[in-house]
């Protein structure tokens, strides 16, 4: 039975591209390297490009600027299988278009799969494909962060939606996305989103609206992320809904009450043919510039507000050493 692995923002710039220029591409991931490479397939948001040429953005006030070089960020990105990466974030064209274009590139001479940004708008609503065992799976991937950096017919960007499905441009958009990742025949659609305010611990409603929206339009899995904190997790229809998987790799400062530094290994085993079968949360631990699994009391903290955080769900976890799991009907 193939396992697929989510985790939220994996932000490789700054401080964790100087660090990694002295360290081997797999301490990025810390103990969890051994895990995250047994995965049947793994999909994470990186939130940077990856190039060493362009310019700050400087159209509009951006006060973060993330880049790494791909030198060694490809092979951190190989030492776990990463199969598939969204670029539909608010980073990915923090040094321009000519950054942008050195990611594709970096991740296509990889083999890398990438989503939700382009060349241009129609290369941006293209979905990644790839197997996990015998199960193939799709991923369409859109933000509605930064509307600066929005693709459009000839210009480079996201794939940029309101996260609304009332709204008649965003319904185009993404049932687009999702004819396309239909024509691929997946067993597993997958909506990779890079939605809403940092630093919330529970999703708006509009949030939970789209989602449920997503589900009923097709998808099987939602892999939301943005937040930087995770977020509950809901199952509509047996598609699990992760609001935010958090974030994974950072040099981000601590915030001491929501505690961005801790999150999850968001695992999830599927049948041959793409049926949700079983959630696993496995607790990491951000320390500076790298991941690596929590500690018992750290992995009890995150458990409990997991619980929390998911109440509004009515959402069932059971517990199997540090991990939570859901049993997915």
């Amino acid at each position: 039975m193939p396992t697929l692995g989510f985790t939220g923002d994996v932000m490789l710039g700054r401080k964790v591209n100087e660090r990694q220029q002295t360290r081997r591409p797999d301490e990025l991931w810390g103990d969890l390297t051994e895990r995250l490479a047994s995965l049947d397939g793994l999909v994470c948001n990186l939130e940077c490009c990856l190039s060493t040429r362009g310019q700050r953005w400087t159209e509009t006030h951006r006060p973060f600027h993330f880049r790494a070089d791909p030198e060694w960020a490809i092979p951190a990105l190989e030492a776990v299988g990463v199969d598939g990466v969204t670029l539909a974030n608010n980073h990915v064209l923090d040094f321009g278009a000519v950054a942008l274009r050195d990611t594709i590139d970096a991740l296509d001479d990889a083999g890398i799969a990438r989503v939700g940004a382009g060349r241009d708008v129609d290369e941006a609503l293209d979905p990644l494909a790839f197997s996990a065992g015998d199960c193939r799976v799709a991923v369409v991937g859109f933000t509605d962060n930064t509307p600066e950096y929005a693709a459009d017919p000839d210009t480079p960007g996201t794939a940029r939606v309101e996260c609304d499905p009332d709204d008649a441009d965003t319904r185009s958009m993404v049932r687009d996305a999702l004819g396309r990742a239909d024509a691929l025949d997946p067993d597993l659609l997958v909506a990779s989103l890079h939605w809403g305010p940092n630093m919330v611990a529970h999703p708006d409603e509009r949030y939970r609206e789209f989602g449920r929206w997503l589900v009923d339009e097709g998808v099987d899995v939602v892999h939301g992320h943005s937040a930087h904190v995770f977020q509950g997790v809901d199952v509509r229809d047996g598609a699990p809904i992760l609001y935010d998987t958090g974030d994974f790799v950072d040099d981000y400062a601590v915030d001491e009450t929501l505690r961005n530094d801790r999150s999850f290994s968001f695992e999830l085993s599927v049948t041959a043919d793409g049926d949700p079968t079983e959630l696993r949360l496995h607790p990491v631990n951000l320390e500076y510039c790298r991941v690596e699994t929590a500690d018992s009391a750290v992995a009890a903290w995150c458990r409990e507000r997991m619980r929390e955080r998911s109440a509004d769900f009515d959402t069932t976890f059971r517990r199997d050493d540090s991990d939570l799991l859901v049993d997915i009907d």
